[in-house]
Formats: structure tokens, sequence, C-alpha cells
């Protein structure tokens, strides 16, 4: 099923990814090979926040490629699934409302960052900007029952 706005999914999606808290994603190497391994994106309606090091595997990778694939499979009966385009944020203004968003948010969603990272220094953050939602229900019937697309308006 087609859902035109992201306003009809909000919840559902928000519900499922707060529950699962780790997600697998993808990335592309500069050989064009995915790569996947598994993150703890922290989400503010339909933008994803990442806490990394920018010096990772990971980090070289969408410096090539910027585009990600999520899915969210600890459920299996209900995976999410979010393509996105990943950035780097570079504002330290912007990296503390992120940072402060993981510390104070509650575990599991949310974490301190200080042990892995340090300090906003070393704190790399992207953000995600998805441009495919896919809630999925098992069993379905059909396509059309049992998944819930959402898509970015092109720009």
């Amino acid at each position: 099923m087609e859902i035109k706005d992201f306003s009809e999914i909000e919840s559902e999606f928000l519900e499922r990814v707060q529950k699962m808290v780790w997600c697998s994603v993808a990335t592309v190497d500069s050989r064009q090979r995915p790569r996947s391994r598994i993150l703890h994106p922290i989400w503010e309606g339909k933008t994803g926040w990442i806490g990394t090091h920018r010096t990772s595997y990971k980090g070289r990778h969408i410096d090539h490629n910027p585009y990600v694939s999520l899915a969210y499979i600890a459920d299996v009966a209900n995976p999410v699934f979010v393509d996105c385009v990943a950035e780097w944020v570079d504002d330290p203004a912007q990296k503390q409302l992120v940072w402060d968003l993981f510390k104070n948010t509650p575990e599991p969603v949310g974490y301190d960052p200080a042990p892995i990272f340090g300090d906003l220094e070393t704190f790399g953050v992207l953000k995600l900007t998805p441009w495919r939602i896919d809630l999925v229900t098992f069993p379905f019937e059909s396509m059309a029952t049992g998944t819930k697309v959402w898509r970015a308006s092109p720009k």
C-alpha cells in the first residue's frame, strides 16, 4: 500500500524502530561492493541520527556513496526497511543537540555517548534522510495488504 503522507505511518514507524533499536545498515564501498553492519540510530520523526567514528569503514563508504539501506529485523513478523541519504554533520551546535538527544533519551534507545566517543571532537554524526520507508507485516496475502510504503516527494 502506497502511503502519501509520512504522518500516516509516523507513530507505527517510531514504535517499531524504538522497539527493535538496532538495525543492519548497508553501505557501498569504493569498488561498488555492499557491506552491512549493526548500528544504533535514533529517530526524530523521519530524520535519523547515527553516532559513529568518522574514520570508520562506513565513513569512507559514505564519503564515496551517501546512499544507505537500513533493515530493522529483530521482529521478523514486522520488519522495517529504510532507504536513506546519509550526510555528515559538522556544525558543533547540531552535534551537541544529537549528543544530548542520545544521552537524554531513555535506554535502550538512548545511551551515554561519552564512553564510546569521549567528547564532541571525536563524535561523528550522520544525518539520515529517508527517501523510502517500508513497514511490512507478515503474514500477508498480497503486497497491497502487508506492506506500507512511503516515498519522499521528488525534489
